[in-house]
């Protein structure tokens, strides 16, 4: 196993296996507003993505078998596709889905994320497993990590507004 790296807003990336990412965050909000930040697209579209870019397409249908579909134009005129199936569904706990992107002929991935409370905020962990290590050190080789912990970010600020709104209605 390689050693966690750590940006500076909290976001933890390992690799347990040769086929696997794993990242770690833990945000200051309970599971179910979370869980709701990962699943419906009004919120989706506030915080998913890497600095420059913005959700443009995001369809879910939540449940099992159901199908989600992101579409986020980026800097220069950019477009990056993916979507995937929905294998499990457990709110506020877990989503296990396929995830491919458009162009990708590595195969499907199955990332699993996991939203669990303790004392009002929530630890999420998201393990990828791709079908193979030359898949998965071929998304390392991009600029994932930073991608991720900018929109984790977006996420946390969101969040943030989120609960304040909530507590002082």
């Amino acid at each position: 196993m390689t050693p966690p790296r750590h940006d500076a807003e909290g976001l933890t990336v390992t690799l347990p296996s040769a086929t696997e990412v794993k990242l770690s965050r833990t945000f200051d909000a309970p599971r179910t507003l979370v869980f709701d930040a990962f699943t419906r697209p009004e919120l989706l579209r506030r915080w998913h993505g890497a600095k420059g870019w913005r959700l443009v397409v995001c369809e879910i249908t939540l449940r099992p078998g159901g199908s989600w579909r992101f579409v986020s134009h980026g800097p220069g005129g950019a477009e990056l596709g993916h979507g995937g199936v929905f294998l499990e569904v457990e709110p506020p706990a877990r989503l296990v889905q396929t995830e491919t992107y458009d162009g990708w002929e590595e195969g499907a991935a199955v990332v699993t994320t996991l939203f669990e409370e303790h004392d009002g905020r929530t630890a999420m962990t998201t393990t990828v497993r791709y079908p193979s290590q030359e898949a998965r050190d071929s998304v390392l080789r991009t600029r994932m990590e930073r991608g991720v912990g900018e929109a984790y970010d977006r996420l946390a600020e969101l969040l943030a507004e989120t609960t304040e709104r909530t507590t002082t209605q």
